[in-house]
């Protein structure tokens, strides 16, 4: 099944309106992720709504299996989960994935949501809700609207504070994962953690 028959198949809509989805939004991850307003201008309300229920059935399915093992024994569940709650957003979000001493998922919390291209972060709030939850390690992700995974100097200075903090109170930061379209970049990866 490719995405086009997926879409039609989740909200009912037609071919032609599928084909509209998916030439305004360019891919299946960006229609799921698109405002129900937004969806709406192509198809009835009752596809939009539907199409809203499919991404957050989706969202956890895949929130499921991160919770029963370490988020770190599979690179590849970890960035379709991130990509599945910050791919194709209009807002920059970011999110902490906090996490036991055994790397499994104790909470995945919105630290922010902002602009096209800023989501205001509070290192000290980060660090200050690792010590409420208990979480041994950290994994910072964000979303770039713009589709550009590529990690900003802002993105970079903020990251180095989390860490330093983190550092003082024997807390792991194990990466920094920006979401861009269906890219993705890892501070890890690119030597910048």
């Amino acid at each position: 099944m490719d995405d086009a028959e997926a879409l039609q198949l989740a909200s009912g809509a037609s071919p032609e309106q599928v084909r509209a989805l998916l030439d305004e939004f360019g891919s299946l991850p960006q229609v799921l992720a698109a405002s129900p307003a937004a969806l709406r201008r192509f198809v009835r309300p009752g596809a939009a709504g539907r199409l809203a229920l499919a991404r957050d059935l989706a969202r956890r399915l895949l929130r499921g299996p991160l919770r029963e093992r370490p988020v770190l024994s599979s690179w590849s569940a970890l960035t379709d989960y991130l990509r599945a709650g910050l791919a194709g957003r209009s807002r920059e979000r970011f999110h902490v994935l906090y996490l036991d001493k055994k790397n499994r998922l104790i909470r995945d919390e919105i630290e922010g949501e902002g602009t096209v291209d800023h989501a205001p972060v509070y290192p000290r709030e980060i660090l200050r809700r690792a010590l409420e939850l208990d979480a041994s390690a950290l994994i910072l992700a964000h979303n770039h609207p713009a589709g550009d995974p590529t990690p900003s100097s802002a993105d970079v200075e903020m990251t180095r504070q989390v860490v330093e903090a983190a550092r003082a109170l024997r807390i792991s930061v194990h990466d920094h994962v920006v979401v861009g379209g269906e890219s993705v970049a890892s501070f890890r990866a690119l030597g910048l953690l």
